[in-house]
């Protein structure tokens, strides 16, 4: 019950801190960044219940994968800075260009998904692969569902 009421607090600061990047200058989401990285590692490897054979693949492959996602993710955090920057002057142009960069995001990202789970399947279990799958989906759900909150919807449109 400990673990389970631990990881709830991760996921909801992890949550709370995405969506504080969301307004922040560069230099401070850095750091924000770098806090929900090392939380998000901190219970992935709570849920994880690796074996010291499977420890050191496992966080190699995840290091290299999250190292991956970092970037990605920050293409996609221009893109929502791109939105706010454009929120009360937003054109159809703006909008098609902003709606090809998010929905490149998503396909990039399930790419990248797809490579990693094949990866980490070759060093762990696929039932734990899929745990990790499980874990990283219910963050990634946790964040966007803080985004979505937090961005508002567009209220003037042509």
């Amino acid at each position: 019950k400990n673990i389970t009421k631990m990881k709830k607090v991760t996921l909801t600061f992890i949550a709370s801190l995405i969506a504080i990047t969301i307004y922040a200058q560069n230099s401070y989401m850095e750091i924000l960044r770098s806090t929900i990285k090392t939380e998000k590692k901190a219970l992935i490897a709570e849920v994880m219940e690796l074996s010291d054979a499977e420890n050191i693949p496992f966080w190699e492959v995840y290091n290299e994968y999250d190292e991956k996602l970092y970037k990605l993710n920050t293409e996609y955090f221009a893109v929502v800075t791109d939105f706010a920057d454009n929120f009360d002057n937003m054109t159809n142009e703006k909008a098609t260009e902003l709606m090809n960069k998010a929905t490149k995001h998503a396909v990039d990202q399930a790419k990248l998904e797809k490579t990693y789970i094949k990866k980490m399947a070759k060093v762990i279990s696929p039932t734990k692969t899929l745990r990790f799958y499980q874990a990283m989906n219910k963050i990634q759900a946790m964040i966007d569902a803080q985004m979505a909150a937090e961005v508002p919807l567009l209220d003037h449109i042509e």
